[in-house]
């Protein structure tokens, strides 16, 4: 009888089918589960890229307002304002946000007031109540050097 074992053993060279597939199952079951954790991790990361880029524009364009006692006049849109800031104010800003979306950016006419926005996630305009946001759809703004409206928390 030993030797009927021994012999089984020794033919035995690889995988069932049975095992295969329950491998493959159970790396689908932890890529099902970390896949949405890496994507929501992605996004943060553009949320926050986006969010230290305004800042620094943000500062380049109260550098500029201190040195000329007022804002750019009548600027609407990130094509008029960015020759203004670049180089003197910010060596070279950034065109886009984190999901590669142009700037909005605009200045009232008597140059008293500014407002930087990302159009989040959608690279659309979307309401703009101020406060909190809970989704990377919303509008991240930037005005008079601190964040009108922003992400915080959970997004989804």
């Amino acid at each position: 009888m030993l030797n009927i074992r021994s012999t089984w053993e020794k033919n035995r060279g690889g995988f069932t089918l049975i095992e295969l597939l329950i491998v493959v199952a159970i790396i689908g079951i932890i890529s099902a589960i970390a896949l949405p954790n890496l994507l929501n991790a992605i996004d943060k990361s553009k949320q926050k890229r986006t969010m230290s880029d305004l800042r620094t524009i943000g500062t380049a364009v109260e550098a500029y307002g201190t040195d000329t006692a007022c804002y750019p006049f009548a600027i609407a849109d990130w094509a008029s304002l960015r020759p203004i800031l670049s180089p003197f104010f910010i060596k070279q800003p950034p065109d886009g946000d984190g999901w590669s979306n142009t700037w909005d950016a605009s200045t009232t006419a008597s140059g008293s007031n500014y407002t930087l926005a990302s159009y989040g996630k959608d690279g659309t305009l979307s309401a703009r109540p101020g406060g909190q946001t809970s989704d990377f759809n919303c509008d991240i703004l930037f005005t008079h050097g601190q964040f009108y409206q922003w992400p915080e928390g959970s997004q989804s």
